[in-house]
């Protein structure tokens, strides 16, 4: 078992170490010869380097730097990192992958030193475990989302007004930017930064498409971007488009309401395992212990376990109709 050991941690400390150069020692030299090209430029135009800005967009790195340069090549890691940026936390992928880890190595520890015997058990528990914070994360993100959702009518209307005023898009874009609310006003204040920077307006209204993706909000880009390339009226589509959004969240909410016993009665009997559980852990401890300690009794737990979370993901499917 040792050798065997010993050859995987060699086998993977050099697929890393070879990963490292490949991906990202040649963006650390990109991104040389990207900051000599702007020293010589400083130099050329008289100003000097302690006075003039950095133009340069750097990304803040985390605690785990180091990690996060062996890891950058893993998709999982940047589609993470989308849904922190989405969730406008201040996050760093790589340290939410390594703390999830750190949680599951500890659970896994722990739940072997009360007693539990089953691996697999014990494997799954420390990956429920370890995903909390990217349940976290995408809690806080579809709040964000729905948050913004609601407040799109209110932005396009906004616009509107100021483009039958005369003004053109981006007086409009920036009246979006002053007058609205969080989270609005804050990626649309993104959006008059960018362009401010010497971004196309194309550009920018794509990464607000990126970091919002939220589908009304890529139909009002869209109509922004044939309205600056062909010059059509798109006041009237975008009217059209703000009542619509309007009349699909009362509609959404009518059934949130018509849906609500329904899902209280599905969080009530999601709920009631584990408070039977705990009920029997108070109580009569020695009939819980056999279920994690005897290697029938773990069986029997572990179907109980991926039965309770697939009905939980049933019921939730059925509970709560989307539109």
């Amino acid at each position: 078992m040792a050798p065997f050991l010993i050859s995987f941690l060699i086998f993977s400390a050099a697929l890393f170490a070879a990963a490292y150069y490949v991906w990202v020692v040649p963006a650390n030299a990109s991104a040389d010869v990207l900051q000599q090209r702007m020293r010589e430029l400083r130099a050329r135009s008289g100003q000097r380097r302690t006075a003039s800005p950095d133009l340069i967009r750097r990304e803040e790195q985390g605690m785990f730097a180091v990690i996060g340069d062996f890891l950058t090549w893993i998709g999982p890691l940047r589609r993470l990192q989308e849904m922190i940026d989405q969730a406008n936390l201040q996050y760093r992928s790589t340290d939410v992958f390594v703390v999830s880890l750190g949680i599951a190595i500890v659970i896994y520890f722990l739940l072997g030193l009360a007693g539990m015997n089953a691996l697999a058990l014990r494997f799954g528990l420390a990956a429920l475990f370890g995903a909390l914070p990217t349940l976290y994360i995408l809690r806080v993100r579809n709040r964000r989302l729905a948050r913004f959702e609601e407040m799109l009518p209110d932005a396009i209307d906004l616009f509107n007004r100021s483009m039958k005023a005369g003004h053109n898009i981006q007086s409009g874009l920036e009246t979006i930017a002053q007058e609205s609310l969080d989270p609005v006003r804050m990626e649309f204040r993104k959006v008059i930064e960018e362009m401010a920077l010497g971004s196309p307006v194309e550009d920018a209204l794509h990464g607000l498409g990126k970091r919002v993706p939220v589908i009304d909000l890529k139909f009002f880009i869209t109509g922004l971007i044939l309205q600056r390339q062909t010059g059509a009226n798109m006041v009237e589509v975008l009217d059209n488009m703000s009542l619509l959004i309007r009349e699909r969240l009362n509609l959404t909410a009518k059934m949130h309401a018509a849906t609500a016993a329904q899902r209280f009665s599905a969080g009530l009997l999601c709920a009631m395992p584990l408070v039977v559980g705990l009920g029997f852990w108070v109580m009569k401890p020695e009939y819980i212990r056999l279920l994690y300690t005897d290697e029938t009794g773990s069986k029997f737990l572990t179907y109980a376990i991926v039965s309770e979370l697939i009905g939980i993901l049933i019921i939730r499917k059925i509970a709560s109709p989307k539109l």
